[in-house]
């Protein structure tokens, strides 16, 4: 039995270390990109570098030392660092989850309304998102861990498990639901009804490419059949993304608030496997909105076959337009 048990753990810590590995290098390329390339230096860009960099530090700041404690089921650091830990863990993860539904508001224009697209997402506005995006998660983390709120009614049960060596956030059935509500239900809401929009409205730009190529010369079906082609591409993206998302981040979230309820009794492996399952969409999020577009891909190739180090590298076209 020991060895059974002593051989899944050491899967789990593998498989926990390629996934710190991926995310830490599918991050920084990204991030390299983005920073080297002047083409890439667009507003929505700036959007997805911002969630690049958040995704980086939660897997610098915070997943190593959640690894350790989920696999010495121990905590090495001090109370002090235990809570700057926590308050790391919500707060990056509540960061990463605002730019997600911020990207969501960026592709809604930029599918629904490319024509005033330029206008409408501006350089400007793209600071006011990434304001928001930043600032509530927070006041939001370090007011909540400090304060102590979420602790309020659960004294009793804190006393009982607090010892020396543990480091466990723990919500009452209150702040179960508000954390979850502010940090998920909230942001997911909005992107979810987001991209529920976008897909109808590239379903009925499709029927109208159909019924206008029927009485439009060969060009110019050739013409809308590519852009139909286009957004049926960005539509499955989509799909992806919204799927991925929920994926990763809602069995988390159910937990934590279902968990106050049920006085606390989530067995701990479960409770590890739903937070690693919440930290992939951070290795996640760099691979679908860096592998899917062709100048990442062509940008990670000049990376990889050295082509940065040459002076004017930066200059280098990575697409034949201008990036929406």
């Amino acid at each position: 039995m020991k060895k059974i048990f002593e051989e899944r753990l050491y899967i789990f810590k593998n498989i926990v270390k390629i996934l710190i590995s991926v995310t830490k290098f599918s991050i920084l390329s990204l991030i390299f990109s983005i920073s080297h390339f002047k083409q890439l230096h667009s507003p929505t860009n700036f959007l997805i570098l911002s969630m690049a960099t958040t995704d980086f530090l939660l897997s610098c700041v915070v997943m190593p030392f959640s690894m350790i404690r989920s696999i010495e089921s121990c905590w090495y650091f001090g109370d002090l660092f235990c809570k700057v830990h926590s308050c790391c863990d919500i707060m990056l993860c509540t960061t990463s989850i605002f730019h997600l539904c911020f990207i969501s508001v960026d592709r809604y224009y930029a599918v629904c309304d490319p024509l005033h697209y330029v206008t409408k997402i501006t350089i400007p506005v793209i600071e006011v998102f990434l304001l928001i995006s930043w600032s509530i998660p927070v006041f939001f983390a370090f007011g909540l861990v400090f304060s102590e709120l979420n602790l309020t009614g659960v004294e009793n049960f804190v006393a009982a498990i607090d010892c020396k060596g543990l480091c466990v956030l723990i919500f009452n059935r209150l702040w179960g639901v508000l954390a979850s509500f502010i940090a998920f239900f909230l942001p997911g809401t909005v992107m979810v009804g987001i991209y529920i929009h976008i897909f109808t409205v590239a379903r009925k730009h499709a029927r109208k490419t159909d019924t206008v190529s029927k009485v439009k010369p060969i060009g110019s079906e050739n013409k809308l059949k590519a852009i139909s082609k286009r957004e049926s591409k960005a539509t499955k993206t989509l799909s992806i993304v919204m799927g991925v998302f929920l994926l990763c981040w809602l069995p988390f979230f159910i937990l934590t608030i279902t968990d106050p309820f049920i006085n606390f009794t989530t067995p701990e492996d479960l409770y590890n496997v739903f937070m690693w399952l919440a930290y992939s969409n951070s290795t996640f999020n760099p691979i679908i909105y860096g592998m899917f577009y062709p100048w990442f891909r062509k940008a990670l190739r000049m990376i990889v076959t050295g082509t940065i180090f040459r002076p004017d590298s930066s200059t280098l076209s990575l697409f034949p337009v201008a990036h929406g």
